[in-house]
């Protein structure tokens, strides 16, 4: 199985990252690094109750990034390190006009 993260904005702009040999994230570094980019980008819980779930926060911190970031190569692949830590998977796909993290 491949080790990579997709986010897809819609069928014309998808970014994928591939992570193959890449520095591996702890998982308590990915969740660090998440929040802290979750406060930075000024992210909004998904759910009515405010609780926010790791896929949650994977999410919206790539729908807040937009394109504009996840084409900055090192925010972008400390991204998809992340999210591949605190996901605890080795293939990601974030569909963004779906509101949905697949693996």
């Amino acid at each position: 199985m491949r080790s990579e993260v997709t986010v897809t904005f819609s069928p014309e702009q998808e970014f994928r990252f591939d992570l193959e040999g890449a520095e591996p994230m702890t998982n308590d570094a990915a969740r660090r690094w998440l929040d802290g980019e979750f406060v930075r980008l000024d992210c909004e819980p998904l759910r009515p109750s405010g609780k926010v779930l790791l896929a949650d926060k994977v999410l919206v911190v790539a729908a807040s990034a937009g394109p504009r970031l996840l084409e900055d190569a090192g925010w972008s692949m400390q991204f998809a390190r992340a999210a591949k830590a605190a996901l605890g998977r080795d293939a990601v796909r974030i569909d963004i006009p779906s509101m949905a993290v697949t693996f």
